[in-house]
């Protein structure tokens, strides 16, 4: 059963100049090992992020760096949670994440499928 779904967009070269103006927003968003990424890589964690948020309803309360994607062998990408944002997974029954991640043109995109 769909518990909640979620869907995001950033403009990557405005995303880029957020990041330059305020370079401790980093820290804010991403965990160390995402941090390290190209910008498109990053405007997609973003979005993947936003639209997890969307998913689980956008409560307040939520941190940013309780929540990581990953990429498994093949490359595919995949949610990893723990803390505020895991916290708020299991009272709404989510067992189960499923993300997607683009970025052309300018534009990166995701979307979360959060599953009981």
């Amino acid at each position: 059963m769909i518990i909640g779904l979620g869907i995001d967009v950033v403009d990557v070269a405005r995303f880029g100049r957020v990041l330059g103006r305020t370079p401790r927003l980093l820290e804010r968003l991403f965990t160390d090992s995402e941090r390290s990424l190209g910008l498109n890589s990053l405007a997609a964690r973003f979005a993947a992020k936003e639209a997890l948020a969307k998913a689980l309803g956008a409560p307040a309360g939520l941190h940013w760096t309780h929540a990581s994607i990953v990429n498994d062998d093949e490359g595919r990408p995949h949610l990893k949670i723990w803390g505020t944002v895991e916290a708020r997974a299991a009272e709404l029954g989510v067992r189960e994440l499923h993300v997607s991640l683009s970025h052309d043109a300018g534009i990166a995109s995701a979307v979360v499928i959060a599953e009981g």
